[in-house]
């Protein structure tokens, strides 16, 4: 079962639940460029080969040491899925991401104060059952999960279209082919049931 997320967990070797929410449950997201924006983060820190910032400075490379394994970007909050390597990555990915993102979005759109409601919350995944649903649930997340462009399903669904950023192995390795995989997804009769559980486990109810 995911760790309750009142106490953070944070070791090695782990699967972790991480999502977010909007400050007063506002939009975080207004336009595709937002999302694509938020999701270019991930491929800053997570890409094979290090990239580096408009000055030539590079930026922190944190690939081997954590994996981004499934998420699914909603107009007020996203729910991400990483399986960390080293203690203590997710954190420094986390408070990267969400700073460089909330300094993006105040400039943008000329506001100013916390973007988000808490810095983020995360819970810990200690079982294949477990991190098989998640994975679900987040990819269901939308009501139109399959067409859904802020997702990490259309990787699962055609994996030669998965980024260099996104591991997908750890979940479809769970299954005996990708196609069982998205019959697992697409199966809402067990799904609901998890949902109802998974959502007890989180903070506010994402």
């Amino acid at each position: 079962m995911p760790s309750r997320n009142v106490i953070k967990i944070d070791i090695a070797d782990s699967y972790y639940h991480v999502y977010a929410r909007g400050a007063s449950r506002k939009p975080i997201f207004l336009d595709d460029a937002d999302y694509a924006y938020f999701l270019s983060l991930f491929e800053r820190y997570l890409a094979i080969e290090a990239r580096h910032d408009p000055t030539g400075r590079p930026y922190a490379h944190l690939a081997g040491t954590v994996e981004l394994l499934a998420f699914c970007l909603m107009p007020n909050h996203f729910h991400l899925m990483f399986y960390q390597l080293d203690e203590g990555v997710i954190s420094r990915l986390m408070r990267g991401a969400m700073t460089s993102y909330s300094r993006h979005f105040n400039k943008k759109y000329d506001r100013s104060g916390p973007l988000f409601e808490t810095r983020y919350k995360s819970s810990r995944i200690s079982s294949d059952e477990y991190l098989m649903h998640i994975s679900r649930y987040i990819h269901l997340n939308h009501h139109n999960w399959r067409g859904w462009p802020w997702s990490s399903y259309r990787a699962y669904a055609e994996p030669i279209q998965c980024p260099e950023w996104l591991e997908t192995e750890r979940v479809r390795g769970l299954f005996a082919t990708d196609e069982h995989y998205l019959e697992f997804v697409a199966d809402y009769e067990a799904e609901q049931r998890m949902r109802d559980h998974i959502k007890h486990e989180l903070a506010g109810g994402y």
